[in-house]
């Protein structure tokens, strides 16, 4: 058992492993040399003992039949899937042969190496419904050894083989498949950073062009001489809009966060000011409070898209409110406006903006609700925990 322990752990996996890849190859090389020397060792005990228990020519089928899997097991990366079928079907033959003839039960000790070789080669590299019936057909042939035995112990070594084998197969699949998951995660988190860097940082500029513009038109047809205001309004706004590109850019190329203000009141009121719409009237808690880096960007971030999505739905909203609590345990964020009702107004599961905003808050632990507010208008309310080191 330890041979066939040996044999199969050096083996499955081969020159799969990794690091240099001349090294890896001169390790494959002695794997299989080592494989075939632990091959040729099983078959010349297994003729010698077969010999002594047997007498006669009784080891010679054994041995012929053990040499055909083992040759086709060294075989096997040609073609991984038709030598493990190759090996199964000489060793149920060999089963039916040696149960029908009277000769020493099969698969024989040199046989059962081979095919924990190919079983677990089999498992550990072909497609799931392939492996599996590579694997079933090895549970099947160990259990025909079974039938035909007349002693446990060549079905004990038989088991054990296959179960080794599928073991030493699986156990590198598995991880294989769960460092998968994890890079399909992390690439997929990365994404939605991304989105939502490029929603709330360019696309807010964006937004505030495409409604600076709109206004110019109509400014050039009531009043010309306001053009050339509403045209540096225009400037500025795009000079904001390459600026927020080049940040997003940098995070992208750099891989690293780019140095920024850290979010806090007094951005707070630097968005409010520079907000192109109605006016807007901010509550913030006394004093300076200091929150986290976290929590700070996110009421930023809900902050800013609530007042672009005032800009886009909410025109004829006469005034905002922005409204910053803090008590022990929470910070709470509120934006309402006054607009009436507007069937095109999004509702709280639409838009990438609302995604946006909520998966922020959650992703801290809080929580968002939006919706129209019972005296008209609309509300925007954000609740997020402070981490215990802000906390009152």
């Amino acid at each position: 058992m330890t041979v066939l322990s040996a044999g199969v752990a050096g083996v499955i996996g081969g020159s799969s492993l990794g690091g240099v890849r001349v090294l890896g190859r001169w390790a494959g090389v002695a794997a299989e040399v080592g494989l075939g020397a632990g091959f040729a060792a099983a078959l010349a005990l297994q003729a010698y003992r077969l010999s002594v228990s047997w007498g006669g020519g009784y080891w010679v089928f054994g041995c012929a039949a053990g040499t055909v899997v083992c040759s086709i097991a060294l075989a096997r990366r040609l073609d991984r899937l038709w030598a493990a079928v190759a090996g199964l079907a000489v060793a149920a033959v060999a089963v039916v042969v040696a149960w029908t003839a009277g000769l020493p039960g099969e698969p024989s000790p040199a046989m059962s190496l081979g095919l924990s070789v190919l079983v677990g080669s089999a498992v550990r590299t072909l497609p799931v419904v392939p492996a599996c019936a590579v694997a079933a057909g090895g549970l099947a042939v160990a259990a025909g050894g079974l039938t035909a035995s007349s002693g446990p112990t060549l079905t004990l070594l038989g088991g054990l083989g296959w179960l080794a084998a599928v073991a030493i197969g699986l156990t590198p699949r598995l991880l294989a498949a769960r460092r998968r998951a994890i890079t399909d995660r992390v690439r997929r988190s990365e994404r939605l950073t991304l989105a939502r860097e490029l929603h709330d940082v360019v696309a807010h500029h964006v937004t505030s062009v495409v409604l600076q513009a709109q206004a110019a038109q109509i400014r050039a047809r009531k009043h010309p001489e306001q053009v050339a205001g509403s045209l540096a309004d225009i400037e500025a706004a795009g000079s904001d809009a390459l600026a927020a590109t080049r940040k997003v850019v940098g995070l992208l190329r750099d891989g690293e966060e780019v140095a920024a203000a850290v979010p806090g009141p007094a951005l707070l009121r630097e968005l409010v000011e520079r907000f192109n719409g109605p006016a807007v009237r901010l509550r913030l808690p006394d004093g300076e409070p200091a929150w986290p880096r976290e929590v700070a960007g996110t009421v930023h971030r809900v902050v800013q898209e609530s007042l672009t999505n005032v800009s886009r739905h909410a025109p004829h909203a006469r005034s905002v409110t922005v409204g910053v609590t803090q008590d022990r345990d929470t910070l709470t964020v509120e934006v309402v406006d006054d607009a009436a009702p507007a069937a095109g107004r999004p509702s709280g599961a639409g838009g990438y903006g609302l995604v946006g905003m909520r998966e922020r808050v959650e992703g801290l632990g809080g929580s968002l609700r939006t919706g129209p507010r019972p005296e008209g208008g609309w509300s925007v309310l954000a609740t997020v925990p402070l981490p215990s080191g802000t906390r009152r």
